[in-house]
This record gives C-alpha cells, structure tokens and sequence, in this order.
C-alpha cells in the first residue's frame, strides 16, 4: 500500500556455548534428573559442583528440557555459583546460564533479570576485569594451551551478559548504571592474544549501545580510543575482520557520542571496514581452509604414526639397558615439537564462520544506516570531498555492463554525500548465488554443513540491503536507466534460475522486496522493464501461497506496478485482464487483511487509467465485483482489525477503505461516460 519502506535489523540471534566450549565431565548428564543435579550444586567438593554446572549446561541446549530446570529455580540455584572460590566452578556457572539465555530466548532472559541474575553477573565481570592483568593460569593443561580461566570466565560472563541485555530493557538499564562498559573495554584490550574474547565483547557492545542514548555520555575519550585501536587493528584473519566489523557497527551506534568534526573520518572509516569485509570471496575462501584442513589433519596422522613409531623404538632400547634412566612416557622426541603452537582444532572452519558472520553484520548495518534519521546535511559535509569516497569504487558489476559502482547509499539526508554515488558492486556481488564447488564441499562434510544457512543468510542480507540502497537513491545516483534495466535482469536471473528457491521464505522475501523497489524506482522514470508480465505472473503465482505475508504483499505490490506501466501502453488489455483476475482473487480470499488491502491497492493503480485499462475492466467485470466486495471488506476490518493489526496497519487499512469508495465511484462515472 504505497511505497515499501526500508527494513530494519535487530541483532542476530545469540548462540548457545557449543559442547566443544564446554567441559562435559564424566558419564552422560542427560541420566541425570534435574532435581539431582541441582542439588550437587550445593555440595562441598568444587569437583563435584563443576560437574554439575557442567552437566547441566549441556541438558540446556536441549529446549524441551528448560521448563523441568526452571521449575526448580534453576537461576537462583546457579546465580550465586558466579561468584564461587572455585574458578572452575565459576566458568561453568557461567557457561550453565549462558546456555539457558540462549536456548530460552525472550521469556526465560526476562525471568533471569527479575530473578537477579544481573546482581552476581555485574559483581563477577568487575572481579574480571579486575584479575584480568593477573595472568591467572590454570596448574594442569587444557588441551594443548594453558588455560586462563579468568579470560575464559569474562567470556563466559560476556556473553551471559549480551544475551540478557538482548532481549531485556532492565538488563540494558543495569549496564548503564553499575559502570559495566568500563569492565567490558577492560576485557576488549585483550583483542591482540584473545580475540575470541573481544569478539564476545564486541558482541556484547553493539547489542548494548543500540537505542540506548543513556549509556553515550559513558564513551568518553578513553572508551573510544580502545575502539579507535581495535578497528586499526591490521590483523588479516578472518575473527579479525569480524571484530573489526562489530566495533564498526558499536562506533555507528554511538556517533552521537563523536565530535561533529569527526564524523566524516568515522564513517569513512566505517565504510572501510565494510568494504574489506565484504570484499572478501566467501566460496573461495572455503576452499582454500578446507584444503588446508586436509592437510593438517594429514599431517596430524603422520605425526601421530612417526612418534608411536618412536616410541615402540624406545622401548626396545629402554628393555636392553634396564639401569637407563625411565624417560617420561610422551616426552620422547618432542623437545622441537611446535603442536602446541597449533590453533585448536576445526579452526578453518572456525574463520569461514567468522567471515559469513562478518559479511552478513556488515550488510545489517548497512541496511539500518540507509534506515537512519538523525544525521543533518552539515554533518555529513566534509565526506563529499573525502579521499575514502572510492572504498567501494569498482569498475564495473559485471564484466562490461558498467553497472553500479560506487560508494555506499546511506540515506536521505546524506545526499551529498553519498547519493551522488551509485550501489557498491561488492553488495551486488553478494546477491549472487553461492560458488557451487564451496556448496559441493559443504554438503559433503557434516561439521561443514551449517555454512550452507550462513552463505545463504549472506545473500539474502545483500538482496535486502539493494533494497534499502534503491528506496533512498535516486536514478542518476544509481546509474541510469541502463543500470537498472541490467540490475533487473540480474534479479531476474535469480528468481527463475532456481525455482526450488521460490520455497525458501527468507529469499522470497528478499528478493521480492528488492524487486519491488526496482520496479517502483523504474516505474516513477518511465524507464522500460526488462521482465516480461508472463514472468512477473508466474512469480506471484507461485509466491502468493507463501506463509510469509510479507512476501504477499511485495508480489501484489510488484503486479500492481507492472499493471500501471502496461495500462500505458497500447493492446495491452488482455495481460490487464490476467492482472486484474489475480489481484482481485488476493482481495477476495487473503487471509491477511493487510495483504488484502495492498491487493486493492494495486487494482486501483492498474485500473486508474488508461483505455486498455477501461476495457480490461469492463470485460472482468471489476465494477460489480468491487461493488459485491466492498461491505465484506468493510466487515473484516470491524471483526479483525482491532487486536490482530498494528496503529499504523490500521491507518492504511482505513486509507484503502476510503479509496475503495473512491474507486467504485470513479468506475461508475466511467460507465456513464458515453463512448
């Protein structure tokens, strides 16, 4: 029902600690009840308590679990184990709670807060911050690397922290008040020898300085100039780039914070970031770690057989000289070993995940920045003349076309900024589908599979954020017409390439919403479609029986646009029917009220004028029909808008109502009307 409107991202989804995080004890806990294990909490021996937080922490990544925990006040039994003697407790304390915040979601988060949690929370992330320069090492090994158990607690209490603050006001108000940014930054500085830690904290931060005007004043000097050093960290792995990437998104959170003066370098900086990280080749990249897997799990092999070689060789020594010294079982040959210099293991897919994670973070950003509503014309000033305006200068979206290149859109304030630009190729190249050797590798490897979700994510952040660029930009900024007959052709590609596709909501959704605003801007120009009505017919067909309602409404919306252009044109009355016989059956029998009324919408833009269009109308009979629909139509909204539909839904509900009026009256006086 009139222009679509740019989309906003929350946060992603926090994850739970996975079991290679968390140090399951001996035995199955799943054996144990949680009456049982709630009650070894209390017991004397910290072995046994670190047990039973290890334990259940694994039991609360399984859901239909949590209720029989929170029956018995799980948080208040766990709380107070933050803060216990025992380090190890402490950790798996932290990490217990960090899984139900995850696998809980909203309600339980809530439940968390107004139990308390944020008391021992807040009192342990301070004694982090405070130990954390003591270097607290743990006696015995841990894998292959000591362990810091006060930098693995702070990760533990970080992320337990982000989550709460993610879904609750008071958690976010805590924060403010108790000091909690200064203990965070504390544990960023860390970034240079644990930058799984600062990723946490990173996290943490962007979630915690969305809308949350109250916690800018807190960012003094200091605060931002450890942002200022993360973000000019050169560091080239891919966990790099996304800590990189989430301190950008915390600096745009609080650029009301920054010196107007410095804001142009800020974003440019920004930008920078950004581009680095979407200017990165996903398929390549997995690849080339996962050939790189192969090979350190080859070497590990042949490691592994040489040293049991030598050991069997030693022992043969060791039995003809019985008065030789014992040498320690495991130390035989390693005095030049570098496996303890090793990264843990699964680390390359540890970096792919971190680039998807990057590249999909960028974009969300992007997209709120073209969403924002604050910055003035003068604040954006010096960023017209800045030597970054070319971070996303490229030659050229595909070879020759010349399409679409350029700095980022940001909104319809920065119009001097930005808007004399046209859409950054590397988005572009994100909405294309992912490398099909990288998918191939994915689907064949089990631990490699969840990348199929990212890389797919990826390209739906991109279709959506070419959404956000083509609703603030206008066609000159864009390129021309010529740019946009290609970029049409492009989401054409997409969308009938693979027609499996037209089954999975998120990407439906995305590109249609892309597609939307394409059409919508072509349209307003007079700039001639590429995709034919038969094709744009044939999507909504198949997209009108999504669940998704919003992908409804983009497909009404986008035959609606179509329809207008062709009721221009000459002999175009047929397709005119075609459209009209649709639109009508999606007012008629929509379930959604709001896609309903958006149907109704397109009608009367198909139908406004036009002598193809009068024909078109009269032969489906769209007067009497309307004339049929329009008490029903009005009965619906008595019965089902209040309570089922947001203030503003309401509003354009009564919008169409009244055009619905306006309408019948209008194709009345066309049937008067002598011919």
């Amino acid at each position: 029902m009139g222009k679509s409107r740019a989309r906003r991202f929350r946060r992603a989804p926090f994850s739970p600690a996975g079991p290679e995080q968390r140090r399951d004890g001996e035995g199955d806990p799943e054996d144990e009840p949680a009456a049982e294990l709630l009650e070894k909490l209390q017991h004397p021996s910290a072995e046994v308590r670190e047990f039973a937080c290890a334990s259940i922490s694994k039991l609360l990544q399984q859901q239909h679990v949590i209720p029989a925990f929170l029956q018995r006040d799980v948080v208040r039994c766990l709380g107070p184990l933050l803060m216990d003697h025992s380090l190890a407790v402490r950790e798996t304390a932290a990490g217990a709670l960090r899984n139900l915040s995850a696998c809980g979601g909203f309600e339980v988060c809530d439940d968390m807060v107004t139990k308390d949690i944020m008391t021992p929370l807040v009192a342990l992330l301070k004694e982090c911050s405070t130990g954390l320069d003591a270097n607290q090492l743990s006696p015995k090994k841990c894998g292959v690397m000591n362990k810091n158990y006060i930098e693995d607690i702070a990760n533990e209490a970080i992320n337990l922290l982000w989550n709460v603050c993610e879904c609750n006001n008071t958690a976010v108000s805590i924060f403010n008040k108790e000091g909690c940014l200064e203990a965070v930054l504390h544990c960023m500085k860390k970034f240079s020898t644990n930058v799984d830690l600062a990723i946490s904290v990173a996290n943490c931060l962007q979630a915690v300085t969305e809308d949350n005007p109250d916690l800018l004043s807190s960012f003094n000097a200091s605060a931002q100039r450890v942002l200022e050093t993360v973000l000019l960290c050169s560091e080239s792995t891919m966990k790099h780039v996304l800590l990189r990437t989430l301190i950008a998104g915390t600096i745009w959170n609080i650029k009301d914070s920054i010196p107007p003066g410095s804001l142009g370098s800020m974003v440019n900086a920004i930008l920078k970031i950004f581009s680095e990280a979407l200017a990165i080749d996903a398929g390549e990249t997995i690849i080339h770690m996962h050939e790189a897997e192969k090979k350190r799990l080859k070497l590990a092999v042949e490691a592994e057989t040489e040293e049991n070689m030598s050991d069997v060789i030693d022992n043969s020594v060791l039995s003809e000289d019985d008065n030789m010294e014992e040498i320690p079982k495991g130390k035989v040959g390693r005095e030049n070993d570098v496996s303890d210099l090793l990264p843990f293991d699964k680390w390359e897919l540890k970096e792919v995940t971190a680039l998807l994670m990057a590249q999909q973070t960028a974009l969300e950003i992007i997209v709120n920045m073209c969403c924002t509503e604050d910055p003035s014309d003068d604040e954006w000033e010096e960023l017209s003349s800045s030597d970054e305006s070319d971070l996303f200068m490229e030659n050229s979206y595909n070879e020759g076309s010349g399409l679409l290149m350029s700095p980022l859109c940001l909104s319809d304030e920065v119009n001097s900024a930005f808007l004399n630009n046209l859409i950054p190729k590397k988005i572009l190249e994100k909405t294309a589908f992912p490398n099909s050797v990288a998918l191939d590798i994915c689907m064949h490897n089990p631990s490699w599979k969840p990348l199929i979700k990212k890389l797919n994510a990826v390209q739906c952040r991109a279709l959506t954020c070419l959404h956000s660029i083509l609703l603030v930009s206008d066609v000159d900024c864009l390129g021309g017409a010529s740019a946009l007959q290609s970029l049409a052709q492009h989401l054409s590609q997409l969308v009938f390439s693979k027609t499996e596709l037209l089954a999975d909501t998120e990407f439906l959704e995305a590109i249609t919403s892309a597609l939307r605003a394409l059409l919508q801007t072509m349209a307003s120009k007079n700039i001639s479609q590429c995709m034919t009505p038969e094709q744009l017919l044939a999507l909504c067909e198949a997209a009108i029986h999504s669940s998704n309602a919003s992908v409804r409404v983009n497909v009404v919306s986008i035959l609606g646009i179509s329809g207008s252009v062709l009721a221009k044109g000459q002999d175009t009355a047929e397709t005119l029917k075609m459209i009209g016989k649709f639109l009508l059956e999606v007012a008629m029998k929509e379930s959604s009220l709001v896609v309903a009324g958006e149907a109704l919408d397109a009608l009367f833009d198909v139908f406004a004028d036009g002598k193809e269009a009068e024909k078109a109308a009269v032969q489906i009979k769209l007067l009497p029909a309307l004339k049929e629909f329009q008490p029903m139509f009005k009965m619906r909204m008595r019965k089902e808008g209040k309570g089922q539909y947001s203030t503003d839904q309401l509003c354009v509900l009564d919008n169409v109502k009244m055009n619905l009026r306006r309408f019948i009256a209008y194709q009345e006086t066309l049937g008067k009307t002598p011919t």
